[in-house]
């Protein structure tokens, strides 16, 4: 496959059986096929959208020593704000050209995950911040359940079946900047070539190059998406738990011609996360004689701190 297929929520949402199986097929085979498919149709409108954006610049625009007020030691990176350079794609020495922030999970006083999750952490100095950031991280959330509910029926699942592993899942919607390149990279990029860690990955703001994903003959493919469309792709998390059968995609995010390099990037990902103790042990219907299982058992808190610790934002 050579370039990513695009497909429209909203034949799964219309009541029109066909259609809906329609969408189910097509998200399926691309997640076999290459694991990334351009979404239309999703719960995001333009004006979210724009307000998201404008307060993100607004933040990366702040002073460094204002941004770093909101770094906070001790939790690995999941809340607030990190830093250029500080995260480290897996079997790479070199940070990636990139600081960024990180919203998660929204639970309510007497959740039972209340004590599990680090506080969301309050921009001062941006009073919509916050506001923008948590309706965007809710309508991201809500279409990537439907998008689970669409592979759960192409695998033979219950419908419902990633439902309650996501509910008050560990989800985080981390807006990044890469800033302009000032001097020679010295081998660094943007974001070096990674596997995500989640189940699946819903991206804003991939509608320029940048962003390229290796397809199963090892090329290196452009990923753009119009721009009413979310790129949307497989995490390990997913792969795993399929045994391999949805592929988590190995992707990057190149550095511009050396005539851009003086011009900022911005991208938005969702990375959709489920609830710490789902298993994510293989699925009996993904395992036979052809398909060996190929991942030890583990569940989703395990997986998610051993990778931590190999991007350098968890100190063993």
């Amino acid at each position: 496959m050579d370039k990513i297929p695009s497909v429209d929520l909203r034949d799964f949402l219309s009541g029109d059986p066909e259609r809906k199986q329609k969408f189910v097929n097509e998200i399926g085979k691309a997640y076999e096929e290459i694991g990334f498919v351009a979404l239309k149709g999703h719960f995001l409108d333009d004006q979210l959208v724009e307000e998201l954006y404008g307060e993100v610049k607004n933040f990366f625009e702040l002073p460094t020593e204002t941004k770093r007020k909101y770094e906070i030691p001790g939790i690995g990176g999941q809340r607030g704000y990190v830093g250029f350079g500080k995260e480290t794609a897996k079997g790479f020495k070199k940070g990636d050209l990139k600081e960024f922030w990180h919203f998660g999970q929204y639970v309510s006083e007497d959740s039972k995950y209340k004590d599990e999750y680090p506080d969301n952490v309050i921009v001062e100095e941006l009073p919509k911040f916050n506001e923008v950031g948590k309706e965007a991280y809710q309508m991201l959330e809500k279409t990537g359940q439907y998008v689970l509910r669409a592979l759960a029926l192409y695998l033979g699942l219950n419908e419902f079946y990633f439902d309650d592993k996501i509910a008050e899942g560990n989800s985080i919607l981390r807006p990044i900047h890469y800033p302009p390149i000032t001097e020679e990279p010295d081998d660094a990029v943007r974001a070096a070539a990674h596997g995500d860690i989640n189940l699946i990955t819903l991206l804003m703001g991939s509608q320029g190059k940048g962003l390229q994903v290796q397809n199963h003959k090892g090329e290196w493919i452009d990923a753009i998406a119009k721009p009413d469309e979310l790129m949307i792709n497989v995490g390990d998390m997913l792969s795993r738990h399929t045994n391999n059968k949805l592929k988590s995609t190995i992707h990057r995010v190149v550095n511009p011609p050396r005539e851009l390099w003086g011009t900022s990037r911005y991208s938005i990902p969702f990375f959709m996360h489920p609830v710490s103790s789902m298993s994510l042990n293989a699925l009996e219907n993904c395992v036979d004689e052809n398909h060996p299982k190929l991942y030890e058992d583990t569940t989703a808190g395990e997986f998610l701190h051993e990778r931590l610790i190999e991007l350098g934002l968890i100190k063993k």
